[in-house]
């Protein structure tokens, strides 16, 4: 059975996979996806119009959310349960048609006959389906507007993919915004109808400005839910004792977690993504939230298979579970994988019991920490020191070093180039990219930390705050400030934080450890052109550029 999938970055020799998905993805789950995507155009297609008309339905607008998220990479690789979100599709589809017809009633309109995926209509078998899907795949896109507009337009639905993740985060948590959504709809609706390239690229910027809303609203939601991150001592080695093991991003599923395991002497490890909480208020004063175990996602296979004790995943990032740890390891939320134990219901028992039933760690490791916690309030706090060690000539410049981390073969030009790093330069990181040198010591410079761990991928949001009020207090343009941006992608949300970058005007973004698969050299002049975008060399020779 043939695929084609080149949303991440480890897309097989550059182009794309297509027989098996590097990430474990199936080509009938690869297809099914592929239609998922294409049911949601035509959701969006009626939601877009229906908006237009004043009507609104809260309930396709969370379908469409959680929808796009579920297609983003190492999800969702549950074919049965892809089936049952199609199907949940074709309902909400038909739900918002039919608010949109009533609309058009009321207001003496004749509705607009839709065709493509708006007249969509799920096949009877999951066979039928998976082979909807290969029809609408990426391959039969390319084929029909060129490989630089098909291209372009998966960048943008990458971004809003990713977009889609950090919103339902901010809805997990109370936060919510129409007119976001009302962005979304018309977003799709576009990508769902005839365009051209130029067309294409200014819809891809209004992405990334959609993306900057979104990272204002979840870091709304989870500093007003857990408080401002802070300076942190983050122990990185595991204590004597039961032991859980939480990856991901999601903060609720955590906080759950903590309640749920109160006084059952069992320890909270976070792993990759969730590193961060340990350094929100309201999450690290539960005595049981034990540090971090472990590195960025794509390790997994072995930490997981060391940890003597249960492991949930939250949200993105899970591999195919080694026979070892089958049997206790969990999902909750979005994420699934065929065979393993899903917690719909947020009653973690399952995972609790695991946890009582494995071994454990049976005695302290040594005693080693890390500090976390320099979100835009920590870092502003003390904004007055830095500018005046700028001003006076200790600190020569920033570099936001970070993003996603992976296994292919390159990223240790991050490693690298942070040991070469001058020491009169403070380094800025965030997300899982960070793994790659967050456990060496690169001192302080006046008692200011040179390595600053911002946070979690959406907490881009709190960087590019970071930036704007340096510029604000140098009075001048954050392009014009001594800061250089060189970041590390995998997955969708990458893009749409890169592009939350490109709509802010930010020029000379080196990105690595290779460019994305979608992108044609058509596409990448434009943003060399305007931006002046471009990939990594060798930390020698970009320091040598950077700093001269």
């Amino acid at each position: 059975m043939n695929m084609f999938c080149y949303e991440c970055e480890q897309a097989a020799k550059g182009t794309g996979c297509t027989q098996m998905g590097v990430c474990g993805k199936t080509p009938e789950v690869a297809k099914l996806q592929d239609l998922l995507i294409h049911a949601v155009k035509g959701i969006s297609m009626y939601a877009h119009r229906a908006r237009q008309l004043g009507a609104v339905d809260h309930d396709v607008d969370k379908f469409t959310l959680e929808a796009l998220f579920t297609i983003v990479t190492n999800v969702d690789f549950d074919p049965a349960r892809i089936q049952g979100i199609l199907l949940d599709a074709a309902k909400f589809r038909d739900q918002i048609k039919a608010k949109y017809e009533d609309a058009c009633k009321s207001k003496g309109i004749t509705p607009e006959t839709l065709s493509g995926p708006a007249a969509w209509k799920p096949a009877d078998t999951l066979d039928g389906l998976v082979a909807q899907g290969w029809e609408v795949s990426v391959p039969n896109s390319r084929e029909k507007l060129g490989d630089s507009l098909a291209g372009l337009d998966q960048f943008a639905l990458y971004g809003l993919m990713g977009a889609a993740a950090y919103a339902d985060h901010a809805m997990i948590l109370g936060v919510w915004s129409d007119e976001v959504m009302g962005e979304f709809h018309r977003l799709i609706d576009f990508l769902a109808s005839d365009h051209e390239l130029g067309d294409s690229v200014g819809k891809a910027l209004e992405v990334g400005a959609l993306n900057l809303k979104v990272m204002e609203m979840l870091d709304k939601a989870n500093t007003d839910t857990y408080g401002h991150p802070e300076p942190t001592q983050v122990q990185v080695t595991p204590k004597a004792g039961k032991a859980i093991l939480v990856s991901g991003h999601d903060l609720k599923d955590l906080e759950l977690l903590l309640r749920q395991t109160e006084g059952k002497d069992i320890n909270i490890y976070t792993h990759s993504e969730m590193l961060p909480a340990n350094a929100y208020p309201e999450l690290k004063k539960y005595k049981h939230l034990a540090g971090n175990y472990g590195g960025a996602w794509q390790d997994q296979h072995a930490e997981f298979d060391t940890f003597p004790g249960a492991i949930l995943m939250t949200t993105n990032c899970i591999q195919k579970p080694r026979d070892s740890y089958h049997d206790r390891i969990f999902t909750t939320g979005l994420v699934a994988w065929p065979g393993v134990t899903h917690i719909a219901n947020k009653d973690f028992t399952p995972v609790i019991d695991a946890a009582l039933k494995a071994d454990g760690f049976a005695e302290n490791g040594e005693d080693k920490s890390i500090t976390v916690g320099f979100a835009r309030n920590t870092v502003m706090s003390v904004a007055g020191k830095v500018i005046d060690a700028v001003k006076a000539g200790k600190i020569r410049r920033f570099f936001l070093v970070g993003g996603c981390d992976g296994a292919k073969s390159g990223r240790n030009y991050y490693t690298d180039l942070a040991k070469q790093i001058p020491d009169d330069c403070i380094i800025l990181t965030l997300a899982c990219g960070k793994y790659r040198f967050n456990k060496l010591d690169f001192g302080d410079i006046d008692g200011i930390p040179r390595l600053l761990d911002v946070g979690q991928c959406n907490d881009a949001y709190s960087a590019i705050q970071i930036a704007v009020a340096l510029a604000n207090a140098f009075e001048c343009g954050v392009n014009d400030l001594p800061l250089s941006l060189i970041l590390s992608w995998y997955e969708q949300k990458a893009v749409a934080i890169l592009l939350t970058l490109l709509h802010l005007g930010i020029k000379n973004i080196r990105i690595g450890p290779s460019l994305p698969a979608a992108i044609t050299p058509d596409v990448l002049n434009v943003l060399v052109e305007n931006f002046n975008i471009m990939p990594i060399s060798t930390p020698e020779e970009d320091l040598k550029v950077i700093l001269n």
